[in-house]
């Protein structure tokens, strides 16, 4: 059950992506390109990612109203509040990766339907990247 209801939050959050159009490296990168020398700023992500904050915290609240999820026995939070090297390197090595590509994890698998090489190499990339991280901070 909790397989399946996981794949079928997936789906439905690769539906999402796919209508907002982030799955789109080009409209991404139209939108972080804030100084944009191809045309206009296209700001329609401000308003997706919005959206989206909006519901998740309302959402968030809702739902950690109940003892526990459906699916599972507790919820799986993060409980770490503090900022420290390990997490501003990870955010800026993100957000250089997807300022450069133009994607980031889920619209690049969801991208996978396509089987275009780049998309194929950029997910290939994300899980060796993935892998030595946990190697390196496994010690």
């Amino acid at each position: 059950m909790k397989k399946l209801t996981s794949l079928i939050a997936g789906i439905i959050f690769g539906i999402g992506l796919t209508v907002s159009g982030m799955v789109n490296p080009k409209k991404v990168i139209g939108f972080l390109d804030i100084f944009s020398l191809q045309g206009g700023w296209d700001a329609s992500l401000a308003f997706v990612m919005g959206g989206a904050v909006v519901i998740g915290v309302i959402a968030t609240k809702l739902i950690t109203k109940r003892g526990a999820p459906i699916c599972d026995t507790q919820f799986h939070l993060p409980t770490n509040k503090i900022v420290d090297k390990k997490l501003v390197t990870g955010a800026a090595l993100f957000g250089i990766g997807w300022g450069i590509a133009g994607i980031c994890p889920g619209p690049a698998i969801v991208n996978l339907i396509n089987l275009s090489a780049p998309i194929i190499v950029f997910v290939l990339s994300m899980v060796v990247g993935s892998q030595i991280s946990k190697k390196l901070t496994a010690k």
